[in-house]
């Protein structure tokens, strides 16, 4: 699709639903670090998201020993999105708990999540990045690609072995090289 401004909305862009008809999209929220005072509006986009069934729990006591890990995309004042850079080792993060609210959807919300999460790790010298999602097709469009689970060591022992379900997951497991590993640390 050709995407086009609208010319009601500035700055917005026109996407498409399924049934092909034409939709008004925002346009891309910007994206900081997160602090832990955003660490309850995390805790709700991750509990909003969880109902539909993609993501594991999280504590929100978890989410604020751990907030500096996230990025937030927002709207002005309002927090949309959220994305954590998790070490699972000394060469190997994982992006988890990424999620945008389904207004700001299709709008690279996700992607521009996906893409600082990716430049952080680059940044911190980790040699690769993984992901664990109902949905490959975004981050396959960032590069990563689909692998076995088993694959994912790291992230098995850190999250799998606890998960009720282990045995019947519908996640796929990609995995994005970034480079060689860091040395010394």
């Amino acid at each position: 699709m050709i995407a086009t401004l609208d010319a009601s909305t500035p700055g917005a862009v026109l996407g498409t639903h399924s049934t092909g008809r034409a939709r008004s999209v925002a346009p891309a929220p910007a994206i900081r670090a997160a602090t832990v005072d955003d660490a309850s509006r995390i805790h709700e986009l991750i509990a909003d998201h969880r109902v539909e069934g993609h993501l594991l729990s999280r504590s929100l006591a978890e989410l604020q020993a751990h907030a500096t890990r996230f990025f937030v995309a927002h709207d002005g004042p309002a927090i949309v999105g959220c994305g954590e850079l998790a070490p699972l080792g000394t060469w190997t993060a994982e992006v988890r708990s990424l999620v945008v609210e389904a207004a700001f959807r299709g709008a690279g919300t996700g992607t521009g999540l996906a893409r600082t999460i990716i430049d952080r790790a680059c940044a911190r010298q980790f040699a690769r990045l993984v992901a664990f999602t109902h949905d490959p097709v975004p981050f396959v469009r960032v590069g990563f690609s689909i692998l076995p689970r088993l694959w994912v060591p790291e992230k098995i022992a850190t999250d799998c072995v606890a998960c009720e379900r282990l045995r019947d997951c519908a996640q796929y497991a990609l995995r994005l090289d970034l480079g060689p590993a860091r040395t010394g640390a």
